[in-house]
């Protein structure tokens, strides 16, 4: 068994965990369960990198861990220190894309799907803003610029699927869709009834989100490997 594998492991059995518990509405070992996940994907990634690190990366874990912890102490500030948390993420994220990738060039048959996917961001950003700032009558502003930087990334995501549909944009691709729902189901929980299905929906998104960002930066260090290789 390679070295990196029982992380690996022990991340798909918590998540395992984390949706038999929530299911049969054990919410504080549902939480503990949680726990482990980001944990156990940080040393799969430490491990399979030959624990090499680079300082962004670090910091999108860093703040993956703040923001968890802030969920998990459910007080007074978590909603908000799990967005500020999860803002930076997304921008740290957005920063790798952008540095990381070339530049994208659309050509005539790609205008259609980038539309498709230009109004389907707009109108779930509208949507789940206006159900948002419905009830929230502070920090208005850092809602709705939480909103636009995720919809940027997932933009950026789609879009390099579209255009270039390697395995590396495909899971940029699914790292923003695990997101989106992860943040769309929160917000579901928090202003709905209890309901174990939007629990669980928001849960399990949440943390196979985890697992494809660290499988898009093995996949970058991997591609970069064989650059330099090459040149």
């Amino acid at each position: 068994m390679k070295a990196n594998k029982p992380s690996l492991i022990l991340f798909f059995v918590a998540l395992l965990f984390t949706i038999i518990l929530d299911c049969t509405r054990q919410d504080i070992l549902a939480i503990y369960a949680k726990a482990v996940v980001l944990p156990a994907i940080f040393f799969y990634f430490i491990i399979s990198s030959d624990f090499k690190i680079g300082k962004t990366e670090g910091l999108i874990f860093f703040f993956c861990f703040i923001g968890q912890v802030f969920d998990l102490m459910d007080v007074e500030i978590s909603e908000l220190g799990g967005v500020i948390s999860f803002l930076i993420v997304y921008l740290l994220i957005l920063k790798l894309f952008i540095i990381d990738h070339e530049r994208i060039k659309l050509r005539r048959k790609d205008i259609l799907p980038v539309s498709i996917v230009v109004i389907f961001l707009v109108y779930l950003l509208v949507s789940v803003l206006s159900l948002q700032l419905d009830n929230m009558k502070k920090f208005n502003w850092l809602y709705t610029f939480y909103g636009i930087v995720l919809s940027v990334m997932s933009y950026y995501s789609f879009v390099t699927y579209i255009t270039k549909g390697t395995h590396l944009a495909l899971l940029m691709s699914l790292m923003a869709v695990s997101y989106i729902f992860s943040d769309i189901f929160y917000i579901f929980n928090e202003y709905f009834s209890y309901s174990v299905v939007l629990v669980l929906i928001r849960d399990v998104t949440q943390i196979l989100g985890y697992y494809f960002m660290v499988e898009y930066f093995l996949e970058k260090t991997k591609m970069h490997k064989k650059m330099l290789y090459n040149n």
